[in-house]
């Protein structure tokens, strides 16, 4: 049954790549980022264990992810002046089906050693070349997207994108999320961004503004909280810190309320006495 999971797969990655050429890379990651939000509110939903409890921890490490993935792309985005509406929407489209994937595999195999993940890979990659091969003829003769045959330096990359980018990656991702959660896989894809462009900065002397170095920190810090959270599974140090807080302004509140209510109290005694003489009168 897991296997028919195979078109969140195929479209998550249609919609990313869609997006990709519609629209600036920079919006593509910011949105795609989301997916983070949509893993947490989805695992919530669809809990696999008690780690996917929701958890204002949790939601504050998703925010700090995808503030820090807005100010890196900002630090090196230039400004489009096309519309990126419609990228826009294929990156928040591919951002959803991503959590949608991830969760429902979680929710249907919630340890690694129930899952052969070479062969479950096999049989998706199986099940899209048998499936979908239809929609080459579909595409090219509606004239969404003519066929070309690549050439020997496209199939080259094709394939070490595939061995490396695609296989690799994957096996090495999903496998991580069994190991971990469905969120830290989820918020480890967020970590691509500021590794790709500290690459850039080592091997092509790439120069970028402070914005840069202001986002990659709450990325990485993001990532590390996840990790924390997910050692201990119900702690919410956010609702703890919330709740002392709550507890001290009311504890201060009844201190300062107490003194008047002794006033209070120390003036009604007379007056009850005087009402006790005049009855025994």
């Amino acid at each position: 049954k897991i296997i028919f999971l195979f078109p969140q797969w195929f479209l998550a990655n249609f919609s990313y790549q869609e997006a990709l050429s519609d629209t600036q890379v920079a919006i593509v990651n910011i949105l795609s980022s989301t997916s983070g939000l949509f893993t947490l509110i989805l695992a919530a939903v669809f809990p696999s264990n008690s780690g996917d409890r929701f958890t204002l921890s949790k939601l504050l490490a998703v925010i700090l992810s995808i503030g820090g993935v807005v100010l890196v792309n900002l630090s090196g985005s230039e400004k489009s002046a096309g519309k990126d509406t419609i990228g826009s929407l294929w990156s928040l489209v591919g951002a959803m089906l991503y959590a949608v994937y991830i969760v429902m595999i979680k929710r249907k195999v919630d340890r690694e050693d129930k899952l052969d993940i070479p062969m479950f890979f096999g049989f998706v990659g199986l099940f899209n070349l048998l499936l979908l091969w239809p929609g080459f003829f579909l595409l090219h003769y509606t004239g969404f997207e003519a066929f070309e045959f690549p050439n020997k330096l496209i199939w080259m990359c094709i394939v070490i994108n595939g061995l490396i980018g695609t296989v690799l990656s994957e096996f090495l991702w999903l496998w991580g999320c069994f190991l971990t959660s469905s969120l830290i896989g989820t918020l480890a894809l967020s970590l691509t961004i500021p590794l790709s462009i500290i690459a850039d900065m080592c091997m092509q002397k790439v120069q970028f503004s402070w914005l840069f170095f202001a986002g990659a920190v709450p990325v990485f810090f993001s990532f590390f909280i996840a990790t924390l959270l997910c050692h201990y599974n119900n702690w919410d140090p956010v609702m703890v810190g919330i709740r002392r807080i709550f507890a001290f302004i009311c504890r201060k509140h009844r201190i300062q309320r107490m003194p008047e209510e002794s006033e209070q109290c120390e003036s009604l005694i007379p007056m009850h006495s005087v009402s006790q003489d005049g009855d025994s009168c």
